[in-house]
């Protein structure tokens, strides 16, 4: 069995999140506008629905987690609500619609006008993504994508389409996360001034 050498596996790892993540820099005014638009609905009292699958789950609790609790200051709690947690919602859509309707069907029940979809998938093709896009749009939710480079279908169904540059899971994981905070940090000095 060959040796691993971890000097190789860390620096390119380290030189590939580096040029995805200065990469995201071209991408500010549309961060801004997502930004604005997640501001103005929380000012609002309207509420930021969170959807992915796997580690985009993880990443939509994360997220959430952020806006619900607090992110950097002390502030009121905003209803921000990660619709990948429930397993007994999850399974029972799953088993009575199919799982590509997991999303969608909560987003039947919990989208109002004026409220953000946060849709989550680094391929950007997620059925029951794509889905719970859609059922927003029809509600009159502002819908915002977050996923990999070339954005895969999300992108002409989503208000906005945060792509990241690259075709790697990891790297493309590493750009939402980032993106993530900075928008909660922006809601959150936003909200405390």
């Amino acid at each position: 069995m060959p040796s691993v050498d971890p000097t190789s596996i860390f620096e390119q790892a380290i030189a590939e999140h580096l040029t995805v993540i200065r990469s995201i820099h071209a991408q500010q005014p549309l961060l801004e506008r997502i930004a604005s638009e997640m501001t103005a609905a929380v000012q609002a009292g309207k509420k930021v629905l969170w959807c992915g699958n796997g580690g985009s789950a993880a990443d939509s609790q994360h997220l959430a987690a952020e806006l619900m609790g607090r992110f950097r200051r002390e502030r009121r709690a905003l209803a921000s609500i990660a619709l990948t947690t429930d397993t007994s919602i999850l399974t029972a859509i799953g088993n009575d619609y199919g799982y590509e309707h997991v999303f969608r069907r909560q987003v039947e029940a919990l989208c109002e006008e004026g409220d953000i979809l946060v849709g989550i998938s680094t391929s950007g093709n997620s059925k029951n993504v794509c889905l719970a896009l859609e059922a927003a749009k029809e509600r009159g939710g502002f819908t915002v994508a977050f996923t990999g480079q070339g954005g895969g279908a999300m992108v002409g169904i989503a208000h906005a389409a945060l792509c990241i540059n690259s075709k790697d899971t990891a790297r493309i994981q590493e750009g939402h996360i980032l993106c993530g905070h900075m928008l909660c940090d922006w809601i959150e000095l936003s909200i405390c001034q």
